[in-house]
C-alpha cells in the first residue's frame, strides 16, 4: 500500500486508522529518516488509542510504555544504538509478547535481532510532504493492512 501525506495531521490521521487494526502481539516497524514523520505515526496511534497526555521520542529513553486500557504498548527508538547486541543488553526481548504492541523506530539497528513485523512502514520526506509504503509481513499484518485499506479516507499515493 502507497501513500502520500501532505501534511502533519495526514500523518496523525493514517496513525490513527493504524490504531484500529491493531491486536495484542503485533510489531510494528517505522522505518525512515531522521524527520520522516514516525514519531507524528506513532502519535496518531496513541491519540486514536485514547492517550492523552503527552507523546515523546522514545530517542534518550529508548523506550516509552503506554497503558491503554488492557493494551500494553511500548514505543521504540533504537537511533542511538551503536551496535545491535544493546537490543539484547537492555533486556527487551520481554517487551515483544501476546500481549503488548511494539512500534520500533530503527528496527535495523537491533541487526535483525527483532521478532518479524507483522506491519512495515517506511517513511520518506518528499517535498513538503511524506511518501508512505505499508507493507505485511504477518497474517496479523495483512488484516491489520486490509482494515486499513478499508478506510476511504486515506487516500492512496
Amino acid at each position: 500500500m502507497r501513500l502520500f501525506l501532505a501534511a502533519e495531521p495526514d500523518t496523525l490521521a493514517l496513525g490513527a486508522a493504524l490504531a484500529r487494526g491493531l491486536r495484542p502481539g503485533m510489531v510494528i516497524f517505522l522505518c525512515g529518516d531522521l524527520g520522516a514523520g514516525k514519531t507524528t505515526l506513532a502519535r496518531g496511534v496513541l491519540r486514536a488509542l485514547g492517550l492523552t497526555e503527552r507523546v515523546k521520542s522514545p530517542t534518550f529513553s529508548l523506550v516509552e510504555l503506554y497503558t491503554i486500557s488492557s493494551l500494553y504498548l511500548y514505543h521504540f527508538d533504537f537511533y542511538r544504538f551503536k551496535h545491535s547486541d544493546e537490543w539484547a543488553d537492555a533486556g527487551f526481548r520481554d517487551y515483544f509478547n501476546p500481549e503488548s504492541v511494539c512500534l520500533v523506530e530503527w528496527p535495523e539497528k537491533a541487526g535483525g535481532q527483532l521478532p518479524v513485523p507483522d506491519v512495515k512502514i517506511e517513511m520518506k520526506v518528499d517535498g513538503n510532504g511524506r511518501s508512505v509504503t505499508i507493507s505485511a509481513e504477518t497474517e496479523a499484518g495483512r488484516n491489520c493492512l486490509t482494515r486499513l485499506q478499508d478506510r476511504s479516507s486515506l487516500a492512496p499515493g
